[in-house]
């Protein structure tokens, strides 16, 4: 076999491949065995047919195309091989001659990683939010909890805002009652957003007994979307009672014998909170500032092929659990179908670019991943999936992306090598000291994972953003 490359562009190229008839002999004799299993000739047993006879019978022509597309993927594997090429995908073969005894001549078009020249990163400068816990952020912590421990008790009046209603349920649309649209038995808080759009409006001012009667969209279920004429019923209102902020509450909601003890911890907490996003906010700073650095051309069909993957994983996956299509999101979200797709092609650039420009600083840096350090980003994969480590393991190797998981890892620890070498500045002009290696280490995959799977982060606040305004 011989075989030459043309460079098309910097991101593609073409593959010439001359193979002398005879070594496409193994490939022969496998499609003549293989049609002597499928065929039946009279006067032959099964696959016992000459191959004279298969020739006659079903064609020579019907042998060859088999024997082909057996032996193009091996010859076009030992080319790339010879070549040391990075393919992207699948190549665009083409079979330019093909005669029986002499030659097989074919032509193979693909994208490939391009060279990527990583300049001296060192002197990045960011500038990050510095790290304040003030005293209201306290309060406004230590009240959440409080709200976690607060009581209800049954009171005879009109409901209020704040109060806990228990309501029936009954969604029609043009005239006829859902079969998945009643409710029995619901508890809601007035006021807090978690139900339908104009609920608040209808139950405030209803005794138990009461009911009332209003329009809005359904979110989710088999109508999601429609117009809906929805009666609630009120059968109890509860008032919702909060504990005394006192060393009780500290000992009853916590480990810590007073209040003081209890707020000193939520500082604490907040402030360490305040530190991971400080670190995960370095590392897409400095990230940005790396890929400024670097030229890196991006193949058109594999960035059409991200751009597809992030449109299908938003309308299929994501938008499909909040009971929305593209057209509402968009309409949630305040953006015309332009300017969509400008963000999701320009979301999946830097994606492609970060993971070329990190591969290649995981190679230069000679760059290894633990078994440890495996099962830790395992673990924290898992976590956020919802799933155990185990189910998250079995799955991870049943689809055959143990690999995928170790570039995410390598990736990670090559931007942590950047963010090192980088200064990092607070808002108040203070340097930051990113020295706790594991949650740099953490965050700078996070930060990595974001950009190169569809700035999931970026997609998360969007979809918050929309389930808010759905639920509100």
């Amino acid at each position: 076999m011989k075989s030459a490359v043309e460079t098309l562009n910097p991101t593609r190229v073409r593959l010439t491949v001359e193979v002398p008839f005879e070594e496409l002999k193994d490939s022969l004799d496998a499609a003549y065995k293989k049609i002597n299993q499928q065929v039946t000739v009279k006067g032959f047993r099964k696959g016992k047919i000459p191959a004279r006879v298969i020739d006659q019978r079903f064609g020579r022509g019907a042998v060859l195309e088999e024997a082909v597309n057996d032996a193009l993927p091996k010859f076009y594997t030992d080319a790339v091989n010879e070549a040391e090429l990075n393919p992207l995908g699948q190549p665009e073969v083409d079979i330019t001659e093909l005669k029986d005894g002499e030659t097989l001549n074919f032509t193979a078009e693909v994208d490939v990683r391009p060279t990527v020249e990583i300049p001296d990163y060192s002197g990045i400068e960011v500038e990050v939010d510095a790290v304040e816990v003030t005293d209201e952020d306290v309060e406004k912590s230590v009240e959440q909890l409080r709200e976690r421990f607060a009581s209800t008790s049954p009171v005879e009046r009109a409901a209020e805002d704040g109060d806990v209603v228990t309501i029936d349920l009954q969604a029609k649309v043009d005239g006829e009652v859902l079969e998945d649209g009643v409710a029995d038995g619901v508890s809601y808080t007035i006021g807090s957003g978690e139900l339908l759009d104009g609920i608040d409006d209808a139950v405030k001012g209803l005794e138990a007994g009461g009911e009332a009667t209003f329009t809005s969209e359904l979110k989710g279920g088999s109508a999601a979307g429609k117009e809906a004429e929805v009666t609630v019923k009120v059968t109890q209102v509860a008032k919702r009672e909060l504990p005394e902020l006192d060393d009780d509450f500290a000992q009853l909601a916590s480990e810590f014998d007073t209040l003081e003890e209890l707020r000193a911890d939520s500082r604490k907490r907040l402030a360490n909170m305040k530190q991971y996003d400080q670190a995960t906010q370095a590392q897409e700073r400095v990230l940005d500032k790396l890929l400024e650095l670097v030229e890196v051309p991006v193949p058109e069909k594999l960035l059409e092929d991200e751009i597809n993957t992030r449109k299908h994983n938003l309308e299929h996956h994501q938008l499909g659990q909040m009971g929305l299509d593209l057209e509402k999101y968009l309409e949630i979200q305040g953006k015309t179908a332009e300017e969509f797709e400008t963000e999701t092609r320009e979301a999946a650039v830097k994606g492609i670019k970060t993971q070329f420009v990190l591969d290649e600083l995981v190679k230069q840096e000679k760059l290894n991943v633990s078994q440890e350090e495996l099962t830790e980003h395992l673990m924290r994969r898992a976590a956020s999936s919802g799933m155990s480590p185990d189910q998250f393991a079995q799955a991870v190797v049943e689809q055959g992306q143990v690999p995928l998981l170790v570039g995410e890892v390598a990736r990670g620890k090559a931007l942590a090598v950047v963010v090192e070498k980088a200064t990092v500045k607070d808002t108040n002009g203070e340097i930051v000291d990113l020295d706790d290696e594991e949650e740099e280490t953490e965050a700078a995959e996070a930060a990595a994972e974001s950009t190169e799977s569809g700035d999931e982060k970026a997609d998360e606040k969007a979809d918050d953003k929309a389930e808010e305004k759905t639920e509100g």
